[in-house]
């Protein structure tokens, strides 16, 4: 059940499946908090590592917001593993990181994310932000910092 990438179709909200890989936990509350106020559920990975196995065991997955900086392996390494699985490589990543800077952001886009959100989260234009990323837009913004 997901997405390739001839058929982008917009997906609702309420029927999206969001990934955080966070671990820091009042990040993790945050955004979780944000998404379900725009009626997304979501499921949560403290670290890369083995976020292609867990990944394997939901019924959809449209988006990852994946933390850079995390322990064991980083975003980048999880993000290698997710584009070479088959059922995943054409799901939607986002880079979320507190290293909000012009070479962070050409490093992710170089690296294959989908798009960039930088720390601080701005709460009044997440909503937007996920929406434009679920309807198939791409969102690079260093953020409110």
């Amino acid at each position: 059940m997901l997405n390739s990438e001839a058929a982008q179709e917009p997906i609702a909200p309420k029927d999206a499946t969001v990934l955080v890989v966070e671990d820091n936990v009042s990040n993790f509350v945050l955004i979780a908090r944000m998404l379900g106020y725009m009626g997304i559920h979501c499921e949560w990975k403290t670290s890369g590592y083995e976020v292609v196995e867990y990944a394997d065991t939901l019924p959809r997955l449209d988006l990852v917001l994946m933390d850079i900086r995390l322990p064991y392996e980083d975003g980048y390494g999880a993000l290698k593993k997710i584009r070479a699985s088959d059922k995943l490589k054409d799901t939607k990543v986002v880079a979320v990181t507190a290293e909000a800077s012009v070479e962070q952001m050409n490093k992710s886009r170089e690296s294959g994310f989908d798009g960039f959100l930088g720390k601080p989260l701005d709460p009044d234009k997440f909503p937007d932000q996920i929406r434009q990323i679920l309807e198939g837009e791409e969102v690079w913004e260093l953020g409110s910092g």
